[in-house]
């Protein structure tokens, strides 16, 4: 998510224009005129099992391409309230969700003031989404500034952290950075190629997510394309490029991006909402574009984010999760709407 404090994104995009009550589901029911309760479902985990890149599309365990549906919470920093094991339980069990993003901060109040704090907490939220059978994105939250280099060494702290206590695990993703910005590709891909090693030294099976310039937007928000990409990969297996888009300010312009990138590039769209990047408004004929495309085209996503703010794109509505419940009562218009297509 971006900082609303920045005004050269916004010019940049400016310029491009919880069923009823949930007690919780029980995932097997004994049915009428059954001898006894039906073989409980897989989970997302147990059915695909540890993921790989297959050309441009993440596969299961057995080569069969998968798309992964779920949210990315906000800042761990905030709305800890909509990440308790209540919430979760709601995404595993009754949104179906097949993966939870954990956007760790690298600066605003978060993993630069308390690395300790906010590695525990990204590790735990990792721990509280396996034990439900998600897959689970660990993001480096970067934003400000917009070279990922600036943070390098504690995103090689964090990383290497993070993978050796989950190393066993084979459901974690590994998001290197979160939206760089101002620089080029060279830049991005040079960051990548030092952050991977740290984390396949101890997850060597693991998929990696590669940021792309302008905000993970394949280049589109600075004026450029994904042949950079394209023509100069990372020299790294199992990696794929993220992609985000807000339906209400990219519009036409990124879906047919995101078309054309994925024709040629693994894309994961790690971030994306029915509003603007800065909260505000509402475009579901526009989203829904972008839901039948990656559907199509089995393009992974998870949407921002899981929080109970005032704004459009939260899910939950205004200190809805201080209560502790999170059924379909507790939704947004947008939450609803986005809990539909997660479930698909």
């Amino acid at each position: 998510m971006r900082s609303l404090t920045s005004r050269s994104r916004r010019a940049a995009w400016t310029s491009l224009a919880l069923a009823g009550t949930l007690g919780l589901i029980p995932v097997t029911q004994a049915h009428a005129g059954d001898s006894g309760p039906k073989p409980k479902a897989k989970t997302p985990v147990q059915a695909y099992g540890q993921l790989h890149v297959c050309g441009t599309q993440l596969c299961s365990e057995s080569g069969k391409p998968v798309q992964l549906r779920g949210m990315s919470t906000h800042g761990t920093q905030w709305y800890p309230q909509c990440l308790t094991g209540a919430a979760l339980d709601a995404q595993a069990y009754d949104w179906k969700a097949s993966v939870l993003r954990v956007s760790t901060y690298a600066r605003e109040g978060a993993y630069s003031s308390d690395p300790k704090k906010y590695t525990a907490l990204a590790s735990r939220l990792v721990d509280m989404a396996s034990a439900r059978g998600m897959y689970v994105i660990v993001d480096w939250h970067t934003i400000h500034p917009g070279d990922p280099h600036q943070d390098l060494d504690n995103a090689r702290t964090f990383f290497k952290q993070i993978a050796e206590r989950h190393k066993r695990k084979h459901n974690v993703i590994y998001e290197i950075a979160n939206e760089p910005n101002g620089v080029a590709w060279p830049t991005i891909k040079s960051y990548s190629e030092k952050i991977i090693p740290v984390i396949r030294s101890r997850a060597p099976g693991s998929v990696v997510l590669v940021p792309t310039r302008g905000w993970a937007t394949l280049g589109l928000a600075e004026a450029a394309t994904e042949q950079a990409i394209v023509k100069d990969p990372v020299r790294a297996k199992n990696v794929m490029y993220t992609f985000h888009f807000y339906a209400t300010a990219g519009r036409e312009q990124f879906l047919k991006r995101l078309d054309r990138a994925s024709d040629k590039l693994p894309i994961f769209v790690s971030e994306w909402a029915v509003a603007s990047w800065n909260g505000w408004g509402k475009d579901y004929a526009m989203a829904q574009k972008y839901v039948d495309l990656m559907a199509k085209k089995k393009i992974g996503w998870t949407n921002w984010s899981l929080s109970d703010n005032h704004k459009d794109l939260s899910v939950f509505k205004k200190d809805a999760c201080s209560t502790g419940k999170f059924g379909t009562s507790s939704l947004t218009p947008n939450g609803v709407w986005i809990r539909q297509r997660t479930r698909g």
